[in-house]
């Protein structure tokens, strides 16, 4: 019982990180309807920018704090990038998006080489009902329900949150009324930049992070976003939960090896799952 108490945790600290990269994804959506395979990179960016600035003596909080703004930064820049244009189409921004996850490779191996990276977390361990594990899990824990529940408040109570809302519902309307859809979508972009951000913070102490560790991060994100259709942040707390207990369980009591293969088991599932949902529609042929 212990040793399943212990997975359950660290799988929901791992989950954690995928609903933050997942949640991501989901506001670019909301509001583009581009879907951002370069949203793994920010985390890593986040990562390795926070063991460079402690390495170099500043203290944590401010050096997780200025990573993720770095997070956010790339974000913008990814945005700019992809949707900057007017007119360019969500197929071409998604393309955009994951030419631009490939040269983000170039530029972290430039920047801080092929090495992993790491850095100390909260220090200590927690004991529960005889389980055993870090007391870092509990901060990733808390902070991603806080943020969730920013998330919630942004989009159900804030002039922006609505605004974002109102770009994903109906551009045409949201311009008519005075909205600026770009300025809308760029910003999307730079809080899926924070949330990857924050996600490679959190998750750096417990996981040992290289240049190509974005790759589970946004296939992770990605099947914990589509349980509720690139749409909905709440379904995408569950799914990356879910996943993360899934994946921990697997490399518990099977092998890690076939951690990545669970995600992808799991989206195909939930795609599946999604399909036989919808109406079928006849045509009748006169």
């Amino acid at each position: 019982m212990s040793e399943l108490l212990q997975y359950l945790i660290t799988g929901l600290g791992g989950g954690c990180a995928f609903a933050l990269v997942g949640s991501g994804l989901v506001v670019v959506y909301r509001v583009t309807r581009v879907v951002n395979f370069a949203q793994g990179s920010f985390a890593v960016i986040a990562a390795m920018t926070a063991s460079t600035l402690l390495a170099g003596g500043l203290p944590h909080g401010l050096a997780e704090g200025l990573a993720v703004a770095v997070g956010a930064v790339a974000g913008l820049l990814v945005g700019l990038v992809a949707i900057g244009k007017p007119g360019t189409p969500p197929g071409a921004s998604l393309i955009v998006t994951l030419g631009l996850g490939v040269f983000a490779y170039a530029v972290e191996v430039l920047l801080w080489g092929d090495q992993p990276r790491s850095f100390p977390g909260v220090p200590g361990a927690v004991e529960f009902l005889g389980a055993r594990f870090q007391a870092h899990y509990l901060l990733i824990i808390g902070a991603t329900l806080a943020v969730f529940a920013g998330l919630g408040g942004l989009f159900a109570r804030t002039d922006v949150g609505r605004a974002l809302s109102a770009c994903a519902s109906n551009p045409y309307a949201a311009r008519v009324v005075g909205i600026d859809v770009k300025r809308m979508g760029l910003l999307s972009f730079a809080i899926a930049g924070a949330l990857g951000g924050l996600a490679g913070v959190l998750v750096t102490p417990i996981q040992l992070v290289t240049f190509d560790y974005d790759v589970t991060l946004v296939v992770g994100g990605f099947a914990a976003a589509i349980l509720g259709g690139l749409l909905r942040p709440a379904l995408t707390l569950v799914g990356g939960l879910l996943l993360g207990v899934a994946q921990a369980l697997v490399a518990g009591y099977g092998g890690g090896a076939y951690q990545l293969e669970v995600a992808l088991v799991l989206m195909l599932a939930v795609m599946i799952w999604q399909a036989a949902r919808q109406p079928v529609v006849q045509q009748e042929v006169a």
